[in-house]
């Protein structure tokens, strides 16, 4: 089970310096790779009554140009955690996903998924209702992008006539994974992921949201097994010895990566998440 880390978004510094010892010393710490989330925009809740959602005061970066960033100082793996595919531009997500796959020499896994943020995607001109319609023909698309020289495509929603990216990607495709969290998001993560990050922690809960995963995979003529799984255990009250807990079921469950979560833990500073870290690894490997 390949280990890493969950890059504390909303609680990093906006400057480059502190982003560049995070991921150096994660790496050094023996993680393996750096999840990011995606939100381009923060909602103001003084226009939304209610709103429980990140805000427009939290702090993310953009994935794809801080994975430039850190495909220059950090060997390891770099995942997006998930990209909201449908509120952005299809091909413009293949050339920024082949770009940085090409700048860290093949280290990109790209998760993608729906999300949940209709503030967003009014803001960036796409259609929230018809969402999980669109992300099929999406992947097929990224796919053929990163694969063929010149394509021609003319979907339900995209349309690609005689034109491709230069550079390609080093990996032909590059592998994607879905965040999923409801019967539609399984099936639809059997039918065309490599892999997935289930929203459910091991039990029963996921031992459904797997057979559904599997029973699509087979429908579609594809072998289950060769879809990776990744679970997500997060730092809290019991310290290292509760992570220790926590992975152990996932492995049994058979997840074939992990990721650490110290965002919400109070930590104060990059230097606490990274002193956190530090205690995190070895439990989670036992």
């Amino acid at each position: 089970m390949q280990i890493g880390v969950t890059f504390p978004q909303y609680e990093m510094s906006a400057e480059p310096g502190p982003i560049r010892e995070y991921a150096r010393t994660v790496e050094g710490l023996g993680y393996k790779h750096v999840i990011a989330y995606d939100h381009v925009l923060g909602a103001d809740p003084s226009h939304r009554p209610g709103w429980t959602g990140y805000t427009y005061k939290n702090l993310f970066h953009e994935p794809f140009v801080l994975f430039g960033y850190l495909a220059a100082v950090t060997p390891i793996e770099l995942v997006t955690g998930i990209i909201i595919l449908p509120q952005r531009q299809t091909a413009l997500v293949a050339k920024q996903a082949a770009e940085v796959d090409v700048l860290s020499r093949g280290r990109l896994r790209l998760g993608v998924g729906l999300g949940w943020n209709a503030v967003e995607y009014e803001a960036l001109g796409k259609s929230f209702s018809d969402r999980g319609k669109r992300l099929g023909e999406q992947v097929e698309l990224l796919r053929r992008l990163w694969t063929e020289r010149a394509v021609d495509f003319d979907g339900t929603y995209e349309t690609v006539t005689g034109a491709g990216l230069a550079p390609l990607p080093v990996r032909r495709p590059i592998p994607v994974w879905f965040g999923a969290a409801s019967p539609p998001a399984y099936r639809r993560a059997g039918r065309l992921a490599d892999g997935w990050f289930p929203q459910v922690p091991p039990g029963h809960g996921l031992e459904e949201a797997r057979a559904i995963v599997d029973g699509a995979a087979r429908d579609a003529g594809r072998d289950p097994g060769a879809l990776g799984m990744e679970g997500r255990v997060t730092w809290g009250d019991g310290g290292a010895r509760k992570l220790a807990v926590q992975a152990a079921r996932w492995r049994e469950a058979g997840a074939t990566h992990l990721s650490v979560n110290t965002m919400g833990a109070g930590l104060t500073s990059v230097d606490h998440h990274l002193e956190v870290l530090e205690s995190a690894i070895e439990a989670v490997r036992r």
